[in-house]
């Protein structure tokens, strides 16, 4: 049995499998999530018994994280596969994520989330890491959908 992991909030999608921890097998496309999450997953449930499934939950690309808590959500509830969630700062060194022109998604000193106004942001990809780190998902699945003023 094995976990799976999925990052979504920018391209390309990623999915981790990972068995006992590990991180056994990676898959990513460059498509739009609503078109490879289903094949990607239709796939990769074919191939392996899922024990529970991990995603990041925002911020970021607002349809994505949509397209990817529905799919994700629809399958917890008629799989019954636990799902767990996690904020996506995880996935890249707690850099500043981008929402829209200069304004980007930080996460201050007292872990809460916001928007700034930056000139420059370092890019930091979100990368599937080598170990699942569970300690950093809970149950609380609800998607962060911070939206910068316009």
């Amino acid at each position: 049995m094995v976990d799976i992991l999925v990052l979504s909030l920018s391209s390309p999608l990623q999915i981790g499998i990972y068995q006992e921890g590990e991180l056994v097998q990676s898959h990513s496309s460059d498509d739009m999530s609503s078109e490879a999450l289903p094949k990607m997953m239709k796939s990769l449930l074919k191939s392996f018994s899922c024990k529970g499934l991990y995603f990041a939950k925002g911020p970021g690309s607002f349809m994505a994280i949509k397209v990817t808590y529905l799919f994700l959500q629809t399958l917890h509830l008629v799989k019954k596969i636990p799902l767990y969630a996690s904020d996506g700062f995880v996935f890249n060194e707690n850099k500043p994520i981008k929402a829209m022109g200069k304004c980007y998604f930080v996460k201050n000193s007292n872990k809460e989330i916001e928007t700034k106004l930056l000139e420059e942001a370092p890019f930091a990809p979100f990368v599937l890491p080598k170990k699942l780190p569970y300690e950093e998902f809970t149950d609380d699945t609800e998607p962060l959908y911070h939206l910068p003023a316009v």
